[in-house]
């Protein structure tokens, strides 16, 4: 693992910290690819009910490392073919980074602080929530490179802004301060301490059941965008796996009980 991106394991929550604040936090490929990694790495971890990504030093990522473009440029040949390589319908290597977090079967939590630019604000976007600093800036920045967003933005961002809002801010690479981001359901809500307020949601999520966390994050990923039909379907297959399974009596025994849960996976 790049020593530039750690992952800290406290009880059921998983801490993945982009720690080279030195360059606020920018991406180059290395950290692309341990983020695609560290993602694989957390989808089997037993006893995992959360996942917070969070920034070291003064931002949460300010977006690719600008050296990269002229690495990019001497090796464009096999960059575009990176690119294009993939089976359709699968990510390549520079999506994997921010796709892979909505194949984890627990919730993953963005705090955000100082700045999520460019390749930071896709990956924040990547998460399942978005907690972030009163005064954190936030921009869909890859224009000013004379690019678009290619990280899996076709899969997050539809989900939580209108299309012509969205066109907006790809197009002109414009500075959100936290508040319109809020404002444009880009962010999940604002917090003084955003790294606090996101330990204590994955303290929440840790009290539910695995099986819950798993299916009820499949249920919105998987239908929330399908008509009626198969939305429906999707829905009662994904109840009917939980009903009388084993974690789902041990809710309702607890509950008439009134005890902790004892969970098990």
């Amino acid at each position: 693992m790049d020593p530039r991106l750690t992952i800290t394991r406290t009880g059921p929550v998983a801490e993945v910290l982009l720690n080279r604040p030195d360059k606020r936090n920018a991406l180059d490929l290395d950290l692309f690819d341990a983020l695609a990694a560290a993602g694989e790495s957390l989808k089997g971890a037993n006893g995992l009910r959360a996942v917070i990504l969070h920034g070291a030093g003064a931002a949460f990522c300010a977006g690719i490392d600008t050296s990269e473009f002229l690495r990019m440029a001497q090796n464009l040949a096999s960059v575009k073919a990176e690119m294009l390589a993939p089976t359709p319908g699968t990510a390549n290597r520079f999506q994997r980074p921010v796709t892979v977090w909505a194949e984890l079967g627990v919730p993953v939590i963005a705090a955000l602080h100082g700045v999520a630019f460019g390749a930071g604000m896709q990956l924040a976007l990547g998460a399942d929530f978005r907690i972030a600093a009163p005064d954190a800036r936030l921009s869909i920045m890859e224009a000013r490179w004379g690019l678009i967003p290619d990280m899996g933005i076709t899969q997050t961002l539809p989900r939580l802004m209108r299309m012509d809002l969205a066109k907006e801010l790809i197009l002109t690479a414009r500075v959100l301060e936290a508040p319109e981001a809020l404002d444009l359901g880009l962010l999940t809500r604002l917090a003084d301490d955003p790294l606090a307020e996101a330990r204590a949601m994955a303290a929440r999520f840790a009290q539910v059941s695995p099986d819950v966390l798993r299916a009820g994050k499949r249920l919105v990923e998987e239908t929330w965008t399908l008509p009626p039909g198969p939305g429906l379907t999707r829905e009662a297959t994904l109840q009917a796996d939980l009903i009388a399974s084993p974690n789902q009596i041990e809710a309702v025994m607890a509950g008439m009980q009134n005890r902790p849960p004892q969970f098990k996976g």
